[in-house]
């Protein structure tokens, strides 16, 4: 039997397993199980909580199955296992992603947070009613953190240790200087009103600079980027115009170590200009 009714027999199959696919995964999506499966990244980056630990092995048996079958179909058994043993660390990656984002989210509504308490004390309110009101002015990330703080202080907790919990979770000079400002304010008094209006307009200017620093720097890092990546497209074009180039210089041992030797050096260049063209707001 030739090899071109064979193919056609794969593809077809191919073909019918990929539909019976799609209707599981639908399935899941209808029972809710998919959400289900997925919600800890969800409040990884809806409300920063991370997963906890029989998530985070459910997580990463599900993400070592999905890499096992991307590799498995585009490259191979082998290259599927060695992709499925990065998926615990995959994980890792991806919750710290999505909970830097949060943090980053919360970071930037800093000068709303600090400005909608003073409009609650303005108000008449007290410090610990502002802070609950403060949660009805903004969204997202800071509103998930001040109707917590809000509902520690309803509960009794001292507010000193309600603010250490928000600087904990928010790990921001920001934050920081919020909290102190509000507890200084309470142990000696002052205009915490104008203080903190003054705290989010220095908050605001900050980050203009910040953001001028990054598109000033922007196509800089974009280009040691690209120059970085330019000798493994160099090699991934010499591989696609001849097949086999890249394996006959590596059988070499010499070779073997200079390619190695290569890409660290190209690994550290790419967490050099990484780092230096971080800008701390």
């Amino acid at each position: 039997m030739s090899a071109a009714p064979l193919a056609a027999l794969a593809a077809a199959l191919g073909v019918l397993a990929a539909w019976d696919a799609l209707g599981a995964v639908e399935g899941l999506a209808r029972s809710g199980a998919a959400g289900a499966l997925l919600a800890p990244l969800v409040r990884a980056r809806r409300a920063g909580v991370a997963p906890s630990m029989a998530e985070r092995r459910r997580l990463a048996t599900v993400a070592a199955l999905v890499l096992l079958a991307g590799g498995w179909l585009v490259a191979g058994p082998l290259a599927g296992c060695a992709l499925a043993t990065g998926g615990p660390w995959a994980l890792r990656v991806l919750v710290h992603r999505r909970r830097a984002r949060y943090r980053a989210e919360l970071e930037r509504a800093a000068p709303s947070v600090a400005r909608a308490v003073a409009d609650a004390l303005a108000a008449g309110h007290a410090i610990s009613r502002a802070l609950a009101e403060a949660a009805r002015s903004v969204d997202g990330a800071a509103a998930v953190e001040l109707d917590a703080l809000g509902r520690r202080i309803v509960l009794g907790q001292p507010l000193d240790e309600a603010l250490a919990a928000l600087q904990a979770r928010a790990c921001s000079r920001a934050y920081d200087t919020l909290a102190v400002a509000i507890l200084l304010q309470r142990d000696a008094g002052g205009d915490l009103v104008a203080l903190l209006r003054e705290l989010a307009r220095a908050r605001e200017a900050a980050d203009r600079c910040a953001d001028d620093a990054r598109a000033a720097t922007a196509q800089a890092r974009f280009t040691g980027v690209v120059v970085g990546v330019l000798p493994a497209g160099a090699a991934a074009l010499a591989e696609l115009a001849s097949p086999g180039a890249l394996g006959s210089v590596l059988r070499s041992p010499l070779s073997l170590w200079l390619a190695a030797f290569a890409l660290v050096l190209q690994l550290l260049g790419l967490l050099a200009i990484r780092r230096l063209g971080r800008v701390a707001a």
